[in-house]
């Protein structure tokens, strides 16, 4: 079944090609990154997501928000986590404020490979879509995510 069968509603075809192109750009990103540093697209993805936590007001977030952020559940982005800090990509210590609470830290190799991984990353990206876009059944799509900025946070 193609995104385009009559048989679909015009929601589940749009739904169809947005998963379609998703998987497409996920796994070429992977390939690339496995390849080139060892690392998945999901860790890519932590590493970033942490990378850019800051010590002022609202600098840190908890695991639910990084759940999110990358997309997977709370128990998932926790056992991702425990993974890159045992690869020393990652590192766990106690709020100061709150002894409750535990914040998650990129190291120094965590942020030197992120730096490195990024231009496979962002090549990788590029790569896919300029694929995705010779289907007729994307292109519209890739056309949309082009472009697309990132939601400035409130």
């Amino acid at each position: 079944m193609t995104a385009t069968d009559p048989a679909l509603t015009a929601l589940a075809q749009g739904w169809c090609a947005l998963s379609l192109l998703h998987g497409k750009i996920e796994a070429h990103i992977e390939r690339a990154l496995q390849a080139g540093h060892d690392l998945s697209a999901r860790e890519y993805s932590l590493l970033d997501v942490l990378s850019r936590q800051h010590d002022g007001d609202g600098g840190h977030l908890q695991m639910k928000q990084v759940a999110d952020a990358v997309v997977l559940s709370q128990s998932a982005t926790t056992r991702l986590v425990t993974r890159l800090e045992d690869r020393g990509l990652l590192e766990r210590y106690l709020c100061p404020t709150d002894r409750r609470g535990i914040y998650t830290n990129v190291t120094e190799a965590g942020l030197k490979l992120l730096e490195e991984a990024r231009p496979t990353n962002d090549a990788a990206l590029r790569e896919a879509l300029d694929e995705a876009a010779k289907n007729p059944e994307l292109a519209q799509l890739v056309r949309v995510v082009e472009t697309l900025k990132a939601p400035v946070p409130a």
